[in-house]
């Protein structure tokens, strides 16, 4: 036999022991819940040879269970979340042993609205919610500027999405009027005379191309290049700049060679010169004679 408790402690846990168990704000219902977003016959539990299944009984904010709206004979289980407005009612089966309760998962999209109608206010977006002036729209606004329903939020895994359904006044996407666009957080969307920020999760999107392209990049001191060792001249003292280069000594240079050994090339050469004058002397003689 299931139990149902609420998340909240609200009231006493209640177990299912009628074949019809009906929920809503009216007093004759088996659970009576005292909540704005409740109808007055908002759903029921019937129970069918040890099974139980959910109906929702045309109520304006809907049934959900795990977060996914249901419509008839939807079979509970134990840990089952069912969700009516604002109230979460889980599903227990004492007879079996529990496993280690874990913290819902926090919610992760959200419109807040930064101009219009419920200024300020933000909406947690969970499965499908239409959004427009009627009242059985999940996303209810009494904008004249919207139609009766004027589009519909779609969220599967992480990826949330907005679709027009024919209305008038039409859908913007940071000011691009579209029929059906994927939404990232940080647009803002522009619906009637009503504006909304999208607000989510940073991790799941897919990086902006070209978003690093300038930024700088820094090296861990580990991958750089070892600079090179300078060998020290042998005869160098060790404080010497490795990049000053000797000057050479002025006896090293052509200029300052002693003169002495210029002079004395000089004066072979002009023995040499006057022994061929001579020579040339001689023989010119000889030829005359």
């Amino acid at each position: 036999m299931l139990r149902i408790d609420f998340s909240d402690n609200r009231q006493a846990p209640v177990w299912l022991v009628d074949e019809r168990f009906s929920i809503g704000q009216d007093s004759r219902n088996a659970l009576v819940l005292d909540d704005a977003e409740i109808s007055p016959f908002h759903a029921e539990i019937r129970q069918e040879q040890g099974y139980y299944y959910l109906s929702d009984s045309g109520s304006q904010a809907g049934t959900y269970v795990n977060d996914e709206r249901i419509g008839a004979r939807y079979q509970l289980r134990a840990d089952d979340r069912v969700r009516l407005g604002q109230v979460v009612l889980l599903l227990v089966d004492p007879s079996k042993p529990r496993a280690t309760p874990t913290a819902a998962p926090a919610a992760r999209w959200f419109l807040q609205v930064i101009q219009g109608e419920h200024e300020g206010r933000k909406f947690h977006i969970h499965g499908s919610m239409t959004f427009g002036r009627s009242v059985k729209c999940e996303l209810c606004f009494s904008d004249p500027q919207l139609s009766r329903r004027h589009c519909e939020f779609f969220l599967k895994g992480d990826v949330l999405e907005v679709k027009d359904l024919a209305s008038a006044g039409g859908v913007r996407v940071n000011q691009q009027k579209v029929a059906t666009a994927l939404l990232q957080p940080g647009d803002q969307l522009r619906i009637g005379s009503v504006s909304l920020l999208v607000i989510g999760p940073r991790g799941t999107q897919a990086p902006v191309e070209g978003e690093d392209e300038d930024a700088t990049q820094f090296m861990r001191a580990v991958d750089l290049p070892k600079p090179l060792k300078r060998q020290k001249p042998q005869g160098t003292p060790a404080s010497a700049n490795p990049l000053h280069r000797p000057v050479a000594s002025p006896a090293a240079t052509p200029a300052a060679r002693p003169a002495s050994r210029l002079g004395a090339r000089a004066l072979i050469g002009l023995a040499l010169l006057a022994v061929a004058v001579a020579l040339g002397g001689a023989l010119l003689a000889r030829a005359l004679a």
